[in-house]
């Protein structure tokens, strides 16, 4: 509403002031991810083909739809690269994925099961990952309270806790801003170590002083 106001006054010029619009404060961003062990037990209860798709999502940081749809088009083995384009990206701007070791090795077991799909369940493409064998591995796995979704938390936040800094975590996950990575930003407080250190020369004496 407030923007058509903004609107109806900058380009259109159909009135003279806007009237305030008051907003309702945004809610807290829900980042709910697992811990290695929680991890390593909801793969050991999923099937072969969900379990890959999942170890994945895990090692690259991609959205669902992203992980589904991926095509072999979009992947340079021999580069151990793969990117998503603009229009598939959730912020219209297209992702480089460099490849790691995991990521690469699930490629690896996809190969020849498709012409142009990577990801597929009895040769047919995979449309669904939230599907009852997801849900039911998470019960065997004592995981409650998560989303698919939530597996890009968890890559975010292991990659903050591995010392990732912001902009190499930004273009990574393909956020437009980095406001969006900031909210991981207190899983790592190593960077900042250096930086309070440096009144370590200035401070002894004050705190010399103030001994009983």
């Amino acid at each position: 509403m407030r923007s058509i106001l903004l609107c109806a006054r900058d380009e259109w010029e159909w009135i003279d002031k806007v009237p305030k619009v008051r907003l309702f404060k945004e809610s807290a961003s829900r980042e709910r991810s697992l811990t290695r062990e929680q991890a390593g037990k909801l793969l050991e209860e999923l099937p072969q083909h969900q379990r890959d798709v999942v170890l994945f999502a895990l090692a690259t940081g991609l959205r669902q739809s992203n992980v589904l749809q991926l095509e072999w088009s979009q992947i340079n083995l021999e580069q151990r690269h793969a990117w998503i384009h603009a229009w598939q990206s959730k912020n219209r701007r297209p992702i480089s994925i460099p490849l790691n070791e995991v990521a690469y090795s699930v490629l690896i077991r996809q190969k020849g099961k498709h012409e142009s799909r990577v990801f597929t369940f009895r040769g047919k493409p995979l449309e669904s990952a939230n599907t009852r064998a997801w849900r039911k591995a998470l019960v065997r796995s004592g995981i409650d309270n998560f989303r698919w979704h939530d597996l890009r938390h968890t890559w975010a936040t292991w990659q903050r806790q591995a010392g990732t800094p912001t902009h190499e975590l930004q273009r990574l996950g393909g956020w437009r801003t980095g406001a969006m990575v900031e909210r991981y930003a207190h899983l790592a407080p190593d960077h900042l170590a250096e930086a309070a250190s440096r009144l370590n020369s200035v401070l002894p004496g004050y705190d010399s002083a103030t001994v009983a």
